[in-house]
């Protein structure tokens, strides 16, 4: 796996002819871009930005990283790369699992899909062979009765499936992907991209390969260096001592909630008070926590799976209660019962839905019934049950279900009151209010992915939970915080380590195991500058998209709404001031690269 074979196996899988064709990467695509998210994005640069997202010309990509499926800690992940339906941005998702690793061990680097097939089909991959089956026998079910149906006919052993639902078949426009293991390709709408080209699902078999490394003696050490940092016991990701290991990622919700980052009701309020509590991961793992399940070559096991024994929902066993569905389902939507949040996550991961954008939906749909704008349709703050009974219909674009099917930015539309989405670029934000944590309202601003905390996750800083230390209420310095956790996650994104690996490991940690896995030397330096060079390719695709001057906003209940709770009352985020900072530490001109930067950069 060195810079000349990585990236030879790229599948071109053509649904529209029924063909299979292997064909590599350019080297210096690989050279450039690393592979996954940066190589992904390359591909679909050149495969046109003006293309419609839902129609046979747009691509989707399945990419790989040099380190995925290897022996290196956490990097059990790949890339979805495609032109999103959501936000017509370029969009990249990632999942976790053994989906990764098992097409890494069948021999192929990547997958891309061209065209639409004229009936519905899936993929089996097994030993460097790709054929196309029908799968309409499929058709209509869930992800999990799709799952089952397939490991009934294929067996369970070292087999990996990754399906679309109902909700991607429809064409929802914030449908996912997900696998047997409920991980998902959760944000951008890929799984409406699977719907529109009818495939159904992407179905692997293959044991475990060690990595064919260049440099044994240099491969080693860099996988020492990781595992040590993630074991470091004053790391978060420390296994079974540190929070994200205990307690996974819901270990942020009591503290988000304490700071006044918290948003509750459509972001009206900052803060859950006690309410909390009964959200948490604390309280998840005290009271309905069963296991804790983890993705290939992981020692943290973040994902918490539990098991509901009492109330509506008595019986359901699922994973996993993360942090953001919790707040989007949660506190977002004025809910307090994990169960039902639980259960809300699980028709996501059974439908196909990516639960951020689908509880940014709800409380856009519950404020607008609360302002009386709903022509007699209604959803109440906090009726669970009520949004357990409309998922299916939204999932299948019944009725109501119809109107809400587009993600939140439609559906305000379709009420009348646009200001009700809390959204940037189309897609909806996450669990971190931008009044209380300043650097995040500029992540949401500038993500090239549309509202996204995992492009820069600087609110690990702003909580104190990385070695990295900021003021959540200042505003000052926040464009070169964000710039940097921009390039960096670009970078672990395109090897493809778990976001979380960034909690404990930097660049100097990154070049190690980029180096071990290609044979090439670098340093913390080229592992920035190639992270910078994809976020501006990304930038630079957006541009060509139509996303020019005055694209970075953020809704203003954020810019002019104060705050009125404890933690950051009477704050507003000063998104202006800090795109000012931002663009200038980033050499663009009001949200463009110029050409000097694609210049400097190397890009086309």
């Amino acid at each position: 796996m060195d810079a000349r074979t990585f990236g030879r196996d790229i599948a071109h899988i053509n649904l529209s002819e029924g063909t299979v064709e292997n064909r590599p990467a350019p080297p210096e695509w690989v050279e450039k871009y690393i592979g996954a998210r940066g190589l992904g994005v390359r591909y679909v640069l050149e495969n046109g930005p003006n293309v419609e997202p839902l129609s046979p010309e747009n691509i989707l990509c399945f990419m790989n990283g040099p380190l995925s499926g290897s022996e290196m800690s956490m990097s059990g992940r790949w890339a979805a790369v495609t032109k999103s339906p959501l936000t017509n941005t370029v969009t990249d998702s990632h999942q976790g699992g053994w989906s990764a690793a098992r097409v890494r061990w069948a021999g192929f680097d990547g997958l891309i899909f061209e065209g639409r097939a004229d009936a519905p089909v899936y993929v089996f991959i097994e030993d460097g062979e790709i054929s196309i089956r029908d799968a309409s026998d499929t058709w209509g079910m869930g992800i999990h009765e799709t799952v089952a149906f397939y490991q009934e006919r294929y067996g369970k052993k070292n087999l990996s499936i990754n399906a679309i639902g109902q909700a991607g078949e429809n064409l929802s426009r914030f449908a996912a992907w997900v696998n047997e293991d409920d991980r998902a390709f959760g944000r951008g709408g890929t799984g409406a991209v699977g719907g529109s080209k009818n495939l159904k699902a992407i179905i692997v078999r293959a044991a475990n390969k060690k990595s064919d490394v260049p440099d044994k003696d240099a491969w080693q050490a860099a996988r020492k260096l990781a595992l040590n940092t993630i074991r470091d016991e004053k790391n978060i990701t420390s296994p079974k001592k540190g929070g994200l290991s205990v307690y996974g990622t819901n270990v942020l919700m009591n503290v988000t909630n304490s700071i006044g980052a918290l948003g509750v009701r459509n972001s009206q309020l900052t803060s859950f008070g006690e309410r909390a509590e009964s959200l948490s991961g604390e309280y998840v793992e005290e009271n309905i926590l069963v296991g804790n399940p983890t993705c290939h070559a992981c020692p943290v096991a973040c994902k918490k799976e539990v098991e509901i024994k009492d109330g509506p929902w008595k019986g359901l066993k699922m994973e996993s209660v993360e942090y953001e569905p919790a707040w989007a389902l949660g506190s977002n939507c004025d809910v307090d019962d994990i169960r039902s949040v639980a259960k809300l996550i699980d028709q996501c991961n059974d439908y196909g839905l990516d639960p951020i954008e689908l509880g940014n939906v709800y409380s856009v749909f519950m404020e607008c019934t609360e302002k009386g704008l709903t022509n007699g349709e209604s959803l109440d703050w906090g009726d669970d049950a009520a949004m357990v009974a409309l998922t299916e219909k939204l999932a299948l674009r019944e009725g109501i279900g119809d109107k809400l099917a587009d993600g939140a930015v439609i559906t305000a539309q379709n009420f009348g009151r646009p200001e009700a989405a809390m959204a940037c670029k189309g897609q909806a934000v996450a669990a971190y209010d931008p009044r209380g944590l300043k650097g995040m309202g500029l992540g949401y601003a500038t993500s090239n992915r549309g509202a996204c905390h995992l492009r820069a996750y600087v609110a690990a800083a702003e909580l104190g939970v990385v070695g990295i230390e900021a003021d959540p209420l200042e505003w000052r310095g926040k464009g070169e915080l964000v710039m940097i956790f921009q390039d960096l996650a670009a970078f672990s994104d395109s090897l493809d380590l778990c976001k979380f690996s960034a909690f404990a490991q930097g660049a100097d940690e990154y070049a190690a195991q980029w180096s071990g896995a290609m044979g090439i030397e670098c340093t913390a330096e080229d592992v920035m500058q190639a992270g910078e060079r994809v976020y501006n390719l990304e930038r630079y695709y957006n541009n060509l998209a139509g996303f020019g001057e005055g694209s970075d906003t953020l809704p203003k209940r954020f810019t002019e709404e104060a705050s009125t709770l404890s933690g950051s009352k009477g704050h507003v985020s000063e998104l202006d001031q800090m795109l000012v900072e931002y663009y200038d530490v980033r050499g663009w001109k009001n949200g463009v690269v110029p050409q000097a930067k694609l210049d400097e950069l190397q890009i086309p």
